[in-house]
């Protein structure tokens, strides 16, 4: 709990802290611009503009590779009031190249909050436009789609980024996944939490079956996932070669999530058509699009993507709606896949693909996030189907 006088001092100090506010504007490929403040660093920073509509996880978003190459605006009115900890990233680092928001909070008031929001992004240089229109933007995108802009926080006119954020490129083309991934492979221990204090249940004894999980951008609750189900992971790059993954001897292989375009991930499809039908492999994300290309299909850009904590899917083959969580602006043709693919998942509220199986062969691949419960864990049976298979038990 902060203090009462704490709070009162921040108080006092809030209009002259709103005297002399720094502008920002958010100006689109498309010529549109949105006028708000700025925090944080003091930049124009270029991205893909997409938004996300879950009203919790802020930290885990900003810190998930998969946002790479993107500046993320939130659609949840206030942000920063739980503030930041060390437990919560799912990585070591922010990737998002930018935050747009409506409204900052700059006092947190969660007992796990280390640090401010704010603080945080001004320490780590990421730009933090706020007191923007948000529903304006997510309008405007629902429309024109997910386009390249310039989150200008330093000052710069918007009649002085309009060629510029013109200029600006998104995702479309880029291999992005090899500008987050791991270089070299290492072992990771830790299960998920067991108490509010970070408590850990690590994992234990060397009986456990070895997974391989190939980094394109891979989250660490998926990891902690993977532990919990009393697999031993070992993480690797994705330069690693299908010879090196199979005389090491694991037992079963999964692609992790990422950023960028699937069809520009070099050498993916090449080292997964040598896994499939020699592990039992499972796909999450970008991991999902990648076996998708590799079984002779096609992925589709969407048009602004699938960015939130409350995504309806269907499991075709019991009829259950699983609410779940997404983070993609990507996805698998279904028509452009081969009959022997059996399509196990449909989002219910565009009808894109959610889920591929190669039964035979052991592979099971989702679009959305199991590891990510946005509430209730519909979706967490997809990690123990999957330590059956490498147990060699029936999944």
């Amino acid at each position: 709990m902060i203090p009462y006088a704490d709070v009162m001092a921040s108080l006092r100090d809030l209009p002259r802290q709103l005297d002399n506010p720094r502008p920002a504007h958010l100006v689109l490929s498309d010529g549109t611009v949105f006028a708000g403040f700025a925090a944080g660093l003091s930049a124009s920073v270029e991205g893909e503009v997409v938004f996300n509509t879950a009203m919790t996880g802020y930290q885990e978003m900003l810190t998930d590779p998969s946002y790479h190459g993107q500046i993320l605006c939130l659609t949840t009115s206030h942000v920063g009031q739980v503030g930041v900890n060390a437990l919560d990233a799912e990585s070591d680092r922010v990737w998002a190249r930018a935050l747009v928001v409506q409204d900052l909070d700059s006092e947190p008031s969660s007992w796990r909050s280390e640090e401010g929001v704010e603080g945080w992004l001004g320490r780590l240089g990421v730009s933090v436009g706020w007191g923007f229109d948000v529903r304006s933007i997510v309008r405007h995108i629902r429309t024109a789609g997910a386009v390249p802009g310039v989150l200008a926080c330093d000052g710069t006119p918007p009649d002085a980024l309009v060629a510029r954020a013109r200029a600006a490129r998104g995702t479309d083309g880029c291999d992005l996944a090899r500008e987050v991934a791991c270089g070299e492979a290492y072992a990771w221990n830790r299960g998920p939490w067991i108490s509010p204090s970070g408590r850990q249940r690590d994992a234990a004894g060397d009986d456990r079956p070895p997974v391989a999980v190939i980094d394109y951008g891979v989250k660490r609750s998926i990891l902690r996932r993977l532990v919990a189900e009393g697999l031993r992971v070992r993480v690797l790059p994705p330069s690693v070669s299908a010879d090196v993954v199979l005389a090491d001897g694991h037992a079963g292989v999964v692609l992790s999530n990422g950023p960028g375009d699937p069809a520009a991930v070099a050498g993916a499809r090449e080292l997964i058509g040598r896994l499939i039908g020699r592990v039992p492999v499972l796909g999450i994300c970008l991991g999902c699009q990648l076996l998708g290309l590799t079984l002779g299909g096609r992925t589709v850009k969407l048009p602004f993507g699938h960015h939130g904590g409350n995504h309806p899917v269907r499991e075709l083959a019991t009829s259950r709606v699983l609410v779940t969580s997404q983070n993609h602006n990507y996805a698998v043709e279904e028509s452009s896949l081969p009959r022997e693919v059996e399509v196990t998942h449909i989002n219910l509220t565009d009808g894109t693909l959610e889920g591929l199986a190669l039964p035979r062969a052991g592979v099971e691949a989702v679009q959305f996030h199991p590891e990510a419960a946005p509430g209730p864990n519909d979706a967490a049976g997809l990690f123990a189907r999957f330590a059956r298979r490498c147990r060699g038990e029936s999944a």
